[in-house]
């Protein structure tokens, strides 16, 4: 009998399929871009609800005097977007992991539990993302100073005047060098000290070596003198910096990574488990004891985190 039907529903496709795709196919219709006037952009029902929520959210979160995706936070590390939009993503990725959760625990008590803490931990997720992001920006940054400072000296020896060097590296440096100096450029041009604009970038991107080049240059505007030898030696000591930074990197790498391995791999072990074994964890939600070993785990991993952390990290 399954045969049977699974055959009868087989021929019933088939002739549905011969009747109205062949025999008597729908009507043509004609392209969205002919039936709207010329100079008329097309709006979906998608991209309408879409806007709305973008709006609504919009009109919520700007209530708040700090946002926790604010839009100086998504343009630090890089993210040209609006930050309703990106409350949108954030949405999605707390549904998505809301889901995955559920899904690990299906049929069982701990489905609802993993489910909750999974699209919870999705803020925690982004803005950890977020950190990242904004980390490498930065990093990348301090690693372009040097050519950065070399290419105003060029421009400076060249005749241009420090305001033209700026735009300059704004126009020809790579990014993120050139995002911040063409901010920069037009917080000048509305009428912000070039001085107050550097001290601004330096703290924005937290580098040191180029809040040295800020004071540098602000100490010539108002002292005089060859500017373009003073960028170019500032440049050279910031190059060498760079290379010993990068050999101390180099040398803490095995640390680093030790760490890594011995922070995911509780985790991890504890996750194979509760997939594939999660009756063996079972007794540690059905005491006091157990709920007392798994808080007494969860602060020592807190703790040796934050210590291996201090242990690897090299400050220069």
């Amino acid at each position: 009998m399954t045969i049977f039907a699974v055959g009868a529903v087989c021929m019933l496709l088939a002739l549905f399929a011969l009747v109205f795709l062949v025999i008597a196919p729908p009507p043509k219709r004609v392209a969205v871009q002919r039936r709207i006037a010329p100079g008329t952009e097309h709006v979906s029902a998608l991209q309408k609800a879409t806007r709305r929520a973008v709006e609504t959210i919009e009109q919520v979160s700007s209530k708040r005097d700090r946002r926790m995706f604010g839009s100086e936070r998504l343009e630090l590390a890089g993210i040209r977007s609006e930050p309703s939009a990106f409350l949108i993503v954030v949405f999605a990725v707390a549904a998505v992991l809301g889901l995955i959760g559920v899904l690990i625990g299906f049929g069982s008590f701990w489905a609802l539990v993993l489910g909750v803490l999974f699209a919870a931990a999705a803020p925690l997720l982004v803005s950890a993302y977020l950190n990242i992001r904004t980390d490498r920006r930065r990093a990348r940054f301090g690693d372009q100073l040097d050519d950065t400072l070399q290419l105003v000296a060029g421009n400076l020896r060249a005749g241009h005047g420090l305001l033209q060097s700026v735009d300059s590296v704004a126009q020809h440096a790579d990014p993120p060098t050139s995002e911040e100096f063409a901010r920069i450029v037009n917080q000048t041009r509305i009428g912000r000290d070039l001085g107050e604009a550097l001290g601004d970038t330096a703290v924005r991107m937290r580098s040191d070596d180029f809040t040295w080049a800020a004071q540098a240059i602000q100490i010539n505007r108002e002292t005089g003198g060859n500017l373009s030898e003073t960028l170019q030696r500032t440049a050279s000591t910031i190059r060498e910096r760079n290379q010993i930074r990068r050999q101390v990197k180099a040398l803490s790498a095995e640390g680093r990574l030790s760490a890594i391995v011995l922070i995911l791999l509780p985790m991890v072990v504890v996750g194979a488990v509760l997939v594939l074994r999660p009756e063996y964890l079972a007794p540690f939600v059905e005491s006091p004891i157990g709920w007392f070993a798994i808080i007494t785990a969860v602060v020592l991993m807190i703790v040796g985190t934050f210590w291996m952390a201090a242990a690897v990290r090299v400050k220069f």
